[in-house]
C-alpha cells in the first residue's frame, strides 16, 4: 500500500493555511485543482473549471 503526506502539514495542521486543520484539496491547498478526490465532488469543482478553461483554449469542446 502505497501513501504519501503533505509537506506542508505538522500535527494534522496546514502550515501553508493559518495552521488550519488539513484537509487536503481545501480552498488554498497546493493540492486543489491539480489532483481528483473520490471522497469530495465539492473538491474536485476547481480541476473541472481548469480542464473547461484549457479545453476552450485550444479550441476543443470540454470533456465531462
Amino acid at each position: 500500500m502505497a501513501s504519501w503526506g503533505c509537506p506542508h502539514e505538522i500535527d494534522g495542521k496546514c502550515a501553508r493555511l493559518n495552521e488550519l486543520v488539513c484537509n487536503p484539496g481545501m480552498k488554498g491547498c497546493v493540492l486543489a485543482g491539480r489532483y481528483f478526490f473520490l471522497s469530495s465532488d465539492d473538491k474536485n469543482r476547481r480541476l473541472r473549471e481548469k480542464q473547461e478553461r484549457t479545453g476552450k483554449e485550444e479550441g476543443g469542446e470540454p470533456t465531462d
